[in-house]
């Protein structure tokens, strides 16, 4: 399918969420955007993502403010606050923005809600390229449970689709190269996926002509449709929004084993951001640090590499030390991460757990984890990883060699940590 060419391998960026809420602005996404120029597009890192309510003059954190007045253009499209985006001022959407993002050597991206603004129902605005109205499509008994921006599509009215194609277009004029849609992959309002108005997205990108990653949200996303999902997006989210707490993170285990065997090129189940560095700047969760410890950080960036998980970084980069920024510019992991397949779990017992994936030249990937509250030895046999006889052992988050391995791998790990090593049979 074409659309799995846009995302070949797992896409790797910044997203506004996790440190501005629904409350980014201009200034910010541009000082982001030119601290992953400088420090990170070397390493792949590469789309710039504005997060909900772009659209929202009044937002002040990630708490939304209900049944406020939107900024909509004349055919029932959500467009930037002027007041947090002075480049969109004169009509001109976010072109400006996403011109800017494109001349640091960078991919722009925005989030959008599933459906049709509320605002534009009551007010019965036109959809461009149809005689329909938005009250004439809108499914005003689809809505999301935590959001009042929005109605869902109903796919079987006219004009449904050619709303989205609208939308698309207007993206593609602004330059956008990929689009987060929340309330759809799966809504604890009206259960499952939103599947028909995923299908209307899908052709509305084909439709527009330009390459645009679709990412779907929030999660659970159910299993049972992954082939659904494959066919339609390049991304869905495994979970609900993911936060820097322990019990989200062993949880996230058991949910890569789900999706085990499904990521491939342009197909990524998605382990949601990374809450790494400075969050929670404008929200209402307290500006801080990650509660991570710097274990736990470990095992985040290892389970969601070796997984392939698309990575996208949720902290004000600006504000990044030395030891976050070492964690997003390890040229090893970050090859795994690029080039390897085939991730599955070996073992998981006893608080401890191994993943193993194959590498593009032979090599093997192990990556050792203890989920438990003490130190613990961890060991796979090289059989177990698909090694036939011994294999020299690089530990790839230190970059140290660690000599030849005849039968078994075992590390020593801190609880809540992780060890990652490249395996090369010889």
């Amino acid at each position: 399918m074409q659309h799995h060419s846009y995302a070949p391998t797992p896409p790797m960026g910044w997203n506004s969420w996790d440190c501005y809420g629904a409350a980014v602005t201009e200034e910010e996404v541009r000082g982001n955007a030119e601290y992953m120029a400088k420090h990170l597009k070397d390493y792949g890192w590469e789309y710039v993502v504005v997060d909900i309510q772009w659209y929202e003059p009044g937002a002040n954190s990630d708490l939304y403010r209900p049944f406020v007045r939107l900024e909509t253009d004349g055919y029932s499209r959500l467009v930037p606050a002027v007041n947090r985006f002075p480049s969109a001022a004169g009509g001109k959407g976010f072109k400006p923005l996403a011109d800017y993002v494109h001349g640091l050597g960078l991919k722009f991206g925005i989030h959008i809600m599933r459906g049709i603004p509320r605002q534009a129902v009551h007010d019965n605005t036109p959809i461009k390229g149809t005689e329909a109205t938005a009250r004439d499509i809108a499914h005003p008994c689809s809505f999301c449970g935590w959001n009042t921006d929005m109605y869902g599509v109903d796919a079987s009215k006219q004009g449904a689709q050619e709303y989205y194609n609208s939308l698309f277009e207007l993206y593609a004029e602004w330059g956008v190269d990929y689009v987060k849609v929340d309330d759809i992959a799966a809504s604890w309002l009206h259960g499952g996926p939103h599947l028909a108005e995923i299908e209307l997205i899908r052709k509305a990108i084909d439709h527009a002509g330009r390459p645009m990653v679709l990412s779907l949200s929030p999660g659970p996303s159910p299993v049972e449709h992954a082939d659904f999902f494959e066919a339609n997006a390049n991304m869905w989210r495994m979970t609900d929004d993911f936060w820097d707490r322990w019990p989200l993170l062993l949880d996230m285990f058991d949910r890569c084993e789900a999706w085990q065997g499904r990521p491939k090129p342009g197909c990524w189940p998605d382990c949601d951001m990374l809450p790494l560095g400075r969050i929670g700047v404008r929200a209402s969760h307290p500006d801080r640090m990650t509660n991570f410890t710097r274990d736990e950080q470990l095992t985040m960036m290892t389970l969601w590499t070796i997984f392939r998980s698309p990575l996208m970084f949720g902290g004000e980069m600006r504000d990044n030390d030395e030891w976050t920024l070492s964690l997003l510019t390890n040229r090893g992991v970050l090859y795994m991460h690029k080039h390897s397949f085939g991730a599955r779990q070996v073992s998981r017992a006893d608080g401890k757990a191994v993943w193993t994936a194959e590498g593009p030249d032979g090599e093997r990937y192990a990556a050792l984890f203890n989920t438990g509250e003490t130190a613990a030895e961890v060991s796979v046999s090289l059989s177990e990883l698909g090694i036939d006889g011994g294999a020299d052992a690089k530990n790839l988050w230190t970059g140290e060699g660690c000599g030849h391995l005849e039968d078994v791998l075992q590390w020593s790990i801190p609880p809540h940590g992780a060890a990652l090593f490249q395996l090369t049979a010889g």
